[in-house]
């Protein structure tokens, strides 16, 4: 079973490095075509991380503006927003609204600890259900220092090329704290 888990990990992670350009067979680059959609909506799904044994479950509403922006929004009870992740190519943003703190870090200085690397294409399509095992299911394994993180994603449908509401949060009332506290 361990040995299925690896390997299909590593799969995923190879798929989501995201190629860019193809070669034909004139040897010259072409750029892909452009993806099927521009903006994507996931309403209620479910995100459950464990941490060393520490199990938290809650819904997530996820909006992704393709090769720009992306928001996941962490909603455990009535629907209000507890935590929020912002991210774009560059860099993470995540937002602690109960404790009033925030983490800013580009995905180098996040990769510093995290194994296997996180980058904005795996990303993306994580939050747009890309991911090659399916969309209804994500199971992503993660070192952090000497911590252990796995997090699956429990996907409802989704919904493309309709209106998301991608702002950033004003962060002058939130204490920043370093990325690597925030894990």
């Amino acid at each position: 079973m361990k040995k299925k888990i690896v390997i299909l990990f590593a799969a995923m992670m190879l798929v989501g490095c995201g190629v860019k350009k193809i070669v034909t067979n004139d040897q010259s680059p072409v750029t892909n075509p452009e993806p099927a959609w521009h903006t994507c909506l996931i309403q209620n799904a479910r995100v459950t991380v464990n941490r060393n044994g520490d199990k938290l479950s809650s819904p997530v509403t996820m909006q992704v503006v393709h090769d720009s922006m992306l928001v996941i929004s962490v909603t455990p009870m009535f629907g209000m927003e507890m935590m929020r992740v912002e991210a774009t190519p560059t860099e993470l943003i995540a937002i602690n609204k109960i404790n009033g703190q925030y983490a800013q870090a580009t995905y180098a200085e996040l990769n510093r600890k995290l194994t296997p690397a996180l980058n904005w294409d795996v990303l993306q399509q994580l939050c747009a259900a890309e991911l090659p095992i399916g969309s209804e299911r994500a199971r992503m394994l993660y070192d952090f220092g000497d911590e252990k993180i796995e997090l699956v994603l429990e996907y409802t449908p989704r919904k493309t090329d309709v209106p998301v509401r991608l702002t950033h949060l004003p962060l002058g009332r939130y204490t920043k704290i370093d990325i690597t506290k925030w894990l």
